[in-house]
């Protein structure tokens, strides 16, 4: 059956393991995120190799990711998460080696990695998003919360996983906010003025796949905030697919969801966080283009919804490295 398929939307829509080829996951990196993106590779190779296609799992370094045309590797499912995975350099790599692989390419990568130069783009363009504060130095933070008042956000412009984020509730947490947003290396930071949830709750995420925005789900942290630990470690975070907006609410949404990804120039599929305040107004915090895959992720949570199981959206994903079948949706 290899070549029975079909556009739909951006996606080719295949029946045959064997039209993927063989299939390398790249997994674990050299960032911050190494353990959660091991864990989300194990699920994906998992899932693939449940419905025939030829995988090999590859705990990515600098060096192998430089010699998969080596290891015969005709396409790439990349859920390496933050520095190096997810700002460009790998994808910059692939594109070199001309191999086809999932998520975004090298500008929007890159775009999204950057939470300062994503939401200048978005304000540009007229979408919502808190306003911010570049963080050149120590001074700055004085500034800034002169200018939110208490509390506000203190985190990294270019790191994933809410690594570095503190909620900022008074001045004695200032020294330590500022250290914590620029890690061991320096990192870029930026302060942005919190938003104040609505009835509802106010942390929601909108999936994105081939195109289309999923429903969105309602996030109740364990904690004050949807940090590390209430992501990947606590069991006490609850979360609600549907969301429980209103259905006209969720249609708005979802499109501006999918607007300010495609602004940026993103494909195949990612993530879009965004929180509602007191007033239902929403607000766009970042957008992530390659998600979380564990057991604990939002983007299988909403395929769910919509009727796709974890491995169905894993073969979905794949389907959007396809080119298109020539003459059909073009």
């Amino acid at each position: 059956m290899t070549g029975a398929s079909v556009l739909t939307g951006q996606r080719r829509r295949v029946i045959d393991p064997a039209e993927f080829g063989r299939v390398g996951v790249l997994m674990g990196g050299w960032s911050s995120e190494r353990q959660v993106s091991l864990w989300s590779g194990e699920g994906v190779v998992e899932a693939l190799r449940s419905r025939g296609v030829d995988v090999t799992a590859i705990d990515a370094t600098r060096d192998n990711i430089l010699r998969l045309r080596e290891q015969r590797i005709d396409r790439v499912f990349n859920v390496l998460h933050g520095t190096g995975g997810e700002d460009g350099t790998v994808q910059a790599v692939l594109d070199l080696l001309g191999i086809a692989y999932t998520g975004s390419g090298v500008l929007a990568s890159a775009l999204a990695m950057d939470k300062l130069r994503t939401k200048r783009l978005w304000k540009a363009e007229g979408l919502p998003t808190p306003d911010y504060a570049w963080l050149r130095e120590r001074a700055d933070l004085d500034a800034a919360a002169r200018r939110f008042g208490y509390p506000f956000i203190v985190k990294p412009s270019e790191e994933g996983s809410s690594v570095g984020v503190t909620k900022v509730k008074s001045a004695a947490q200032l020294d330590e906010a500022w250290q914590a947003a620029l890690g061991e290396h320096g990192r870029a930071a930026m302060a942005e003025r919190f938003v104040s949830g609505c009835a509802l709750g106010h942390e929601f995420t909108c999936a994105i796949l081939a195109g289309e925005a999923l429903p969105t789900i309602r996030i109740e942290p364990d904690g004050e905030f949807y940090d590390y630990h209430a992501k990947y470690v606590s069991d006490a975070t609850r979360y609600h697919c549907p969301s429980g907006l209103d259905a006209a609410f969720e249609t708005r949404i979802r499109s501006i969801c999918l607007q300010a990804f495609e602004l940026i120039g993103a494909r195949g599929w990612g993530r879009v966080d965004f929180m509602l305040d007191g007033d239902g107004q929403p607000w766009l915090i970042e957008v992530n283009l390659v998600p979380g895959m564990t057991a604990h992720s939002l983007v299988p949570m909403a395929a769910r919804v919509q009727g796709m199981d974890y491995a169905d959206l894993c073969w979905a994903v794949l389907e959007t490295t396809l080119p298109p079948v020539a003459g059909v949706g073009q």
